[in-house]
């Protein structure tokens, strides 16, 4: 199928990766270059987050600091504290007290997917195992961190799996009409099949992750644990926290047209979304997000199969 969507960078966003081969895990940081309006939206039936609740509309913080995915399931939201102590230490984020004697806490949202079934060395899980390696894994990322970032199976996504093929991570942009962009970033690990058009309206469910597993009750059968699709949306056009919020579920869409099936109890798909504009709106036009919300979805089911297709 055609590309629609392009592969310009957005300006004031960094990402970076960094994988672990004998793990078979690894971590993505996604960093704007100043405090970002976000969002968050998460459908899957089995998510793993972190600070997810503190970008609800309603609640008291304007923006945040940065975002993190990592793998490792619960293992991997040490990532998100590792980033969160380094960017304090930067001088980023809530600055608590005056001049050299401040204190900064960062808001660092963050969401895992389980890789912890991949066949790489988890024994850090273990009694007497070593270190897990997210800590570790954070500070390089961060580091690491910068424009265009590596696709395929890196990061966050390393060890992931989409149906029966790698997983992967992927990105794809998109001008707006009247001008700025629009970008997807996404590290696929489904429990569903990553489609090379629009997913079949009939025909078999595909469930190529269905297998028993050792020591769980499931009367399915079905490896339910090892899955989830993370992705983040960003733009540069200025965002109130309700109108990222949508920009985050219209973007779900771009899951559900490369993925089959989607959003199942197995997964924990989660969409952030972001604006890296410093200023603040009093409203966003709902024809401008109507658009936003449509490209997000257009360029988030490129960049699925970017990561996994590999086009």
């Amino acid at each position: 199928m055609s590309d629609p969507c392009g592969d310009a960078w957005l300006p004031s966003l960094a990402v970076g990766h960094a994988s672990c081969p004998t793990a078979r895990t690894g971590v993505t940081v996604i960093l704007p270059g100043e405090p970002a309006v976000m969002a968050v939206d998460v459908r899957g039936g089995g998510p793993g987050t972190r600070e997810t609740d503190a970008l609800d509309p309603a609640n008291l913080v304007e923006r945040a600091h940065a975002i993190v995915l990592a793998g490792g399931s619960v293992f991997g939201l040490a990532a998100a504290d590792e980033v969160a102590l380094l960017l304090a230490r930067q001088g980023r984020g809530l600055a608590l007290g005056e001049g050299a004697a401040a204190l900064h806490v960062p808001v660092v949202p963050a969401a895992i997917l389980f890789d912890l079934l991949n066949g790489g060395d988890k024994a850090f899980a273990r009694a007497d195992g070593p270190e897990p390696p997210y800590r570790r894994l954070a500070r390089a990322a961060l580091a690491a961190a910068g424009p265009s970032p590596a696709m395929g199976q890196v990061g966050a996504a390393y060890g992931a799996r989409a149906g029966s093929r790698p997983g992967g991570f992927g990105w794809a942009s998109a001008a707006l009409d009247e001008g700025g962009q629009v970008l997807a970033l996404v590290a696929v690990n489904s429990f569903g099949e990553v489609e090379a058009g629009e997913p079949p309206a009939t025909g078999a469910v595909p469930m190529p992750k269905r297998r028993p597993m050792a020591g769980l009750d499931r009367q399915d059968g079905a490896d339910g644990l090892a899955n989830t699709t993370l992705a983040v949306v960003a733009t540069d056009r200025p965002l109130t926290r309700a109108a990222a919020r949508r920009l985050a579920m219209m973007a779900h869409d771009g899951l559900a047209r490369s993925i089959r099936p989607i959003h199942t109890p197995f997964d924990g798909d989660t969409v952030f979304a972001l604006s890296v504009a410093t200023e603040t709106p009093p409203a966003v036009a709902p024809a401008l997000l109507a658009e936003l919300g449509t490209r997000a979805a257009d360029c988030l089911a490129i960049a699925v199969r970017r990561a996994v297709l590999r086009p």
